[in-house]
């Protein structure tokens, strides 16, 4: 299963509901009701502004376990993901951050989720967590065992090639790490980001990456506004946008539905 059977259609644009600090983590304020409430008016807002699926993901936890998430963070997300996958329609995806993968399929399993994202999923990166190493397969092997009853309804892995807020262990080549994320991994959709959260993806990146493996789907992933989403969707297959399209383009905003829908409307071209 490729976009084309998830999103019906080959060029997608995918929001990000960004989880307020969940218990346990240093910024939690006490309340998984207003957790809930923030989740689920971004992904309202999402949806009606015309977007195409969204991530979830505990983007407030900092600072992030670097592979394993408690347990308490898995039941908090489990809640939140649930309760927005009751309100919209349109394809959720799970990410645990900062790299659980066991923990976004067992929420995928749990709470109807599309598709999971995996920041290393393979080789290792040094990390402002410390080294993170890709395990897929793990992941996969994982993926294999939830959905042995119905594999046609198994999560894609959205994969990180070089992810932001990170920087490869060893000699890199980024063709390369594409086509080992791809082919070896066996990911179902790359994604290309810049250097941290909002910072603008390279397109000569992203060529690179479409160039090491003509065949996958890739997105880009950082830094996209309505002023580069054209070229986002024109030169890759689409983009999972956060920051802008909260209000004043501020990350711990909340999502601001008329920038959405300049958003939408600017892919257009």
């Amino acid at each position: 299963m490729g976009l084309d059977a998830l999103f019906g259609k080959s060029r997608v644009l995918i929001g990000m509901v960004h989880l307020g600090p969940l218990p346990g983590s240093p910024g939690y304020l006490g309340s998984m009701a207003e957790v809930i409430r923030r989740a689920v008016e971004d992904a309202l807002a999402l949806e009606s502004g015309g977007l195409d699926g969204a991530v979830v993901e505990n983007f407030g936890d900092t600072p992030f376990y670097p592979e394993r998430v408690p347990p308490e963070t898995v039941a908090a997300m489990a809640v939140a993901l649930a309760e927005v996958r009751r309100a919209v329609r349109f394809p959720l995806g799970a990410n645990a951050l900062r790299n659980d993968a066991g923990a976004a399929l067992a929420l995928a399993a749990a709470c109807g989720a599309a598709f999971v994202r995996v920041n290393v999923h393979s080789g290792a990166s040094v990390t402002d967590q410390g080294l993170v190493q890709g395990r897929a397969h793990e992941t996969l092997r994982l993926r294999e065992r939830l959905w042995a009853r119905a594999p046609e309804d198994a999560p894609l892995v959205f994969a990180d090639v070089d992810v932001k807020h990170a920087s490869p262990l060893g000699t890199f080549d980024l063709g390369q790490a594409a086509a080992d994320t791809y082919y070896r991994g066996r990911a179902d959709v790359l994604l290309v980001t810049g250097r941290g959260t909002g910072r603008e993806t390279s397109m000569d990146d992203v060529r690179r990456v479409r160039e090491a493996v003509p065949e996958a789907p890739v997105l880009v992933a950082s830094g996209v506004t309505d002023r580069t989403v054209a070229r986002a969707v024109r030169e890759a297959h689409g983009a999972l946008v956060g920051t802008w399209l909260k209000r004043d383009g501020q990350v711990d905003a909340p999502v601001d539905r008329e920038r959405v829908r300049a958003l939408v409307e600017a892919a257009k071209g």
